[in-house]
């Protein structure tokens, strides 16, 4: 029987996935740098999330009755950013602007400044508290809308993740999703021997989450699990994504040398771009 990470690394990748990623390369393109691997793990999250789940109005961004996405795991943001500018919260061509002077979109995402964003996020470790805030605050004014916390897993090393996870449980919040990008692959090395997360579930459990496990690049079934939110009532949702870092691009998969790249050649986009165009299996 397959784990989860093997089915992370086997599953294709489709056409609007691809396309994403090609978004991807642009973005880096323009800032000829970005965390290369910690965006490509993120896409088919974010993909699904925006597409499929997420209720919002991209000419009213601070509409009251929007969900919140909170990406946690700041660096990450040029997943984000393409999604935003697919779905119309900005110029597609800033995109081309990325990490240059005068820019919207810098190297971690800054509410008040980019359309779609919540919450300024980078400095790791805080995004659940928000959501929190946002999800009781929701709570209090009896609104239906929800908060998304998406976590990188080398982040929730942090204790104030399990901080929040306490005072979400207590509140009995419902209405908030969290998701932990589970790519196995931080900063300095794998998580395993950095900072082993596992039995990561039966933590999530412990803290009194409703947890389910998908794989993190199938775009059914993501869809499928958020699709049927909240599955108990009373309680957080926990949704550990297996993914790969890196993922469509086979010299970055699973390569930790691929977290961030400080200069990317025109060459080397070019070797993305053709990466992509590769059979994907």
């Amino acid at each position: 029987m397959k784990s989860h990470a093997d089915k992370a690394s086997d599953i294709a990748l489709d056409a609007r996935s691809i396309y994403l990623r090609q978004l991807v390369c642009r973005t880096l393109a323009g800032g000829n740098r970005g965390h290369v691997g910690s965006t490509l793990s993120l896409i088919e999250i974010l993909r699904v999330l925006y597409d499929d789940i997420l209720t919002f109005d991209p000419k009213n961004p601070n509409w009251e009755d929007r969900d919140r996405c909170i990406l946690s795991k700041g660096h990450g943001c040029i997943a984000q950013y393409v999604l935003l500018a697919d779905k119309q919260f900005f110029d597609i061509h800033h995109l081309d602007t990325f990490c240059q002077f005068d820019s919207i979109l810098g190297g971690h995402p800054e509410a008040n400044k980019i359309p779609g964003i919540e919450t300024s996020t980078g400095s790791l470790g805080h995004g659940l508290s928000v959501g929190l805030g946002f999800a009781l605050a929701s709570k209090i004014k009896k609104r239906k809308n929800r908060t998304f916390v998406i976590m990188g897993d080398g982040e929730i090393n942090e204790g104030s993740v399990w901080e929040a996870a306490m005072c979400i449980s207590k509140h009995r919040l419902d209405n908030l999703i969290a998701m932990v990008d589970y790519n196995k692959i931080q900063s300095a090395g794998k998580t395993e021997d950095i900072q082993d997360l596992e039995p990561l579930a039966d933590k999530w459990r412990s803290f009194n989450f409703n947890v389910f496990e998908v794989n993190g690049h199938d775009v059914n079934e993501l869809r499928e699990v958020l699709t049927h939110l909240p599955r108990e009532s009373n309680k957080p949702t926990m949704i550990i994504c297996h993914t790969v870092k890196g993922k469509g691009m086979h010299f970055a998969e699973h390569n930790p040398s691929w977290h961030h790249k400080a200069k990317l050649t025109p060459e080397t986009i070019q070797e993305m771009y053709l990466a992509l165009e590769a059979p994907h299996a």
